[in-house]
């Protein structure tokens, strides 16, 4: 089987342009004719929150941001500790009174990276002075426009204009000419989503093709015989089809000629060699590992670099602006638990922080937290080598105070 040009007629053609005219697009797989290429062409507009690899990418980076703890930490001088207050609390577990955190973020960084195209705007609003709700404007009611001085922006919210101090901004790959604005990555992705669609069109076009026989029969006849579809029925009846699965054929070897063909195969056509290259392309671009998209085997250490690199740059984005437009205190900050995202299994945890805490740097219930058990009594104090006395009790250890006769 290859590919076939099929005239689909000049009523066909015009009826597409017609229906383009009415303003309902001609959406779907057109089988063209010698005019148009002979391709199996896929036709109409599909934007990036439609295609699945680009929307998968997307929405995988949004739900690992959304499950961050977020933590307001304060600058020391012997380094920076986290605060526990209300404000903390407002911002990590229920920033909008309708929303749980973690929907609530992932519709931000939906919005950041493929629906807003590079732009996620939070309206803040505040009782009495402190915060009260942070709600996410959807990206359709967004936009934006260039201050008359040149100098800043106006965003606008269903018509209304705020100032950008009023509202949370977060932009993704900021525009060349507005750098205040963001563009996303809708630019970069066109193409190869188009590719996307065009291979996931032509594989339905050929899985659904009856121009795929598994067997072909040649029978020594006149044409006008075979030309007659009761003919060629009866032909089948009386000699080919079995009453029985299994049951063999019987049939005059003078003339009948029976042959297994193999038809042409999706690998043949090289489409999933070019859907992988594509999915690499995709995942290249918004920056994920390619076994996320379906392309090759998990990877430990490329998902570790991932978090610790690209993950960690989209949270940023969302730390500093939530530190410049809700933080009030100069030594405070927002901050996300990246490490809570790292591949860490039990034993790895174990090892490392079962170290720290064997050299004094940790405490026995920090060690118990890491691995998801509730503290214990007695485990806050830090302790140091085998004996794991507490660390103002080093200096007395037996083996290090002399006896009388000035041995150890």
């Amino acid at each position: 089987m290859g590919f076939i040009d099929i005239n689909i007629g000049r009523e066909n053609r015009i009826g597409g342009v017609r229906a383009a005219k009415k303003g309902k697009s001609p959406i779907g797989l057109w089988l063209s004719d010698q005019e148009d290429g002979g391709e199996i062409k896929c036709s109409g507009y599909t934007s990036l929150a439609d295609n699945p690899e680009v929307y998968i990418a997307c929405r995988r980076i949004a739900m690992l941001i959304s499950s961050m703890p977020i933590m307001l930490m304060e600058n020391g001088t012997s380094g920076d500790t986290r605060i526990f207050n209300e404000l903390s609390r407002k911002l990590d577990i229920e920033p909008n009174n309708n929303m749980t955190r973690r929907t609530y973020m992932e519709s931000i960084v939906m919005n950041m990276l493929l629906h807003g195209r590079g732009n996620a705007v939070v309206q803040v609003k505040t009782r009495r002075g402190y915060l009260d709700n942070m709600v996410p404007v959807p990206a359709s009611q967004v936009s934006f426009e260039q201050s008359a001085n040149g100098k800043g922006y106006i965003v606008y919210i269903n018509g209304k204009a705020y100032d950008p101090d009023d509202v949370l901004h977060f932009v993704d790959n900021p525009n060349r000419f507005y750098p205040w604005k963001g563009q996303g990555i809708t630019i970069l992705l066109r193409d190869v989503a188009n590719n996307l669609k065009q291979a996931s069109a032509t594989k339905k076009a050929f899985m659904s093709s009856k121009w795929k026989p598994s067997v072909i029969v040649r029978v020594e006849s006149m044409t006008n015989e075979l030309s007659d579809p009761k003919k060629r029925k009866k032909l089948m009846e009386e000699y080919i089809q079995a009453q029985d699965i299994g049951e063999p054929w019987l049939i005059p070897a003078d003339q009948f000629d029976v042959q297994t063909v193999k038809p042409l195969s999706l690998a043949d056509l090289a489409i999933s060699d070019s859907v992988e290259i594509d999915k690499r392309t995709v995942a290249m671009i918004i920056g994920c590992p390619p076994f996320l998209l379906g392309v090759g085997d998990y990877d430990k250490e490329a998902w570790n670099n991932w978090i610790s690199s690209w993950v960690r740059i989209i949270a940023q984005e969302i730390e500093q602006e939530y530190t410049k437009k809700l933080i009030l205190n100069p030594k405070w900050y927002v901050k996300f638990n990246i490490l809570s995202l790292m591949d860490w299994d039990i034993k790895t945890i174990a090892e490392v922080f079962g170290g720290l805490s064997d050299k004094g740097f940790i405490t026995g219930n920090e060690v118990r937290d890491r691995i998801g058990m509730s503290p214990k009594e007695g485990l806050d104090e830090l302790r140091i080598l085998e004996n794991y006395i507490p660390m103002g009790m080093i200096g007395q250890q037996g083996k290090l105070i002399q006896d009388q006769d000035g041995g150890e």
